[in-house]
Formats: C-alpha cells, sequence, structure tokens
C-alpha cells in the first residue's frame, strides 16, 4: 500500500518541521518538493546552546497496519545517518525508531515493523517494539551528535 509517493502535484503543507529549537538550539530543517516532484528534508543541524536535531514528521488519520509487516521507502541520503519514526498515535509521547544508514544513491530501504524500537527523547524504552496494528504519524530525524548539513530526498513510502 502506497502510503507517499511524491510527484509534481503532491501536497506537502501536512508535513511539519520539528527543529531543536524547542529547546534552545540552533538547528534549521526545511521540507519542499524539488523540480522533479520528490520530497527534500534538508538543511543545518547545529550542536550550539545544547542543540543537534532536525526533524520532519506528517501525521495522517489512523490507519491499520496489521496486514502489513515493513515499510520500504525509496530515497536518495547524502551517506548520512538517519531515524525513520512511527508513532501508533499522535499523542503517544514515544516514537517508534529506527536508524538507517544512506549511501548518496537512491535505494530502497526496507524497515520490518518489528525492529522499530520505543524511544523517548533520545532514549531506548524498555517495552515492546513496534507492534504493527495502528500509524498514526511518520518521521525522519537526523541526530548525529554532529554539526552538519543534510539533505534527504524521498520518493515513495510504502507499506508491504
Amino acid at each position: 500500500m502506497d502510503l507517499i509517493k511524491f510527484n509534481l502535484d503532491s501536497t506537502i503543507s501536512n508535513w511539519r518541521i520539528v527543529n531543536d529549537v524547542v529547546m534552545g538550539g540552533e538547528s534549521n530543517g526545511n521540507f519542499e518538493l524539488n523540480d522533479e516532484g520528490f520530497g527534500v528534508f534538508y538543511g543545518n543541524v547545529s550542536l550550539e546552546n545544547n542543540g543537534g536535531f532536525s526533524m520532519v514528521q506528517y501525521p495522517f488519520e489512523p490507519i491499520m497496519v496489521n496486514d502489513y509487516s515493513k515499510i520500504s521507502i525509496r530515497l536518495k541520503g547524502d551517506g548520512k545517518t538517519y531515524q525513520f519514526r512511527v508513532k501508533s498515535k499522535t499523542n503517544e509521547k514515544h516514537s517508534y525508531v529506527i536508524p538507517f544508514e544512506t549511501s548518496g544513491d537512491w535505494e530502497n530501504i526496507e524497515l520490518p515493523f518489528n525492529t522499530l524500537y520505543p524511544a523517548f527523547r533520545g532514549k531506548k524504552l524498555n517495552t515492546t517494539n513496534y507492534p504493527g496494528e495502528q500509524m498514526e504519524l511518520i518521521a525522519f530525524l537526523i541526530g548525529n551528535k554532529a554539526a552538519e548539513n543534510f539533505e534527504l530526498i524521498i520518493n515513495s513510502i510504502v507499506l508491504s
């Protein structure tokens, strides 16, 4: 099932940036469609004022995902490590998280549901991994404890 398939007519108004400025940091992330119709998450992570992350999140109406077992993402990264995040309910404090490496080329990243572990504010929680029942939010986060520019180009996000 296509969760997201970007094209030149895609609406991105529901994609929200959350930078470390919420806690005093100075990182600056952005999200837009490029000329080819792909979603682009880009910007600069700053470590100033105890900062160090930028995130783009996409909330949506709840969907039941019991019939699926993984998320496949077609993307082109910049060789850096990112996190993919899922929330079963948008009002949950924790997210289910899995880091992934990018190669600098177009690639398909496959993330089995059962590998997404629960975390809150960067700390892994001692509870079960993502149960794969309901989904209300997805996100990409960069926070590698490094001051760095970043760019992640997203083509599609598919449940399978």
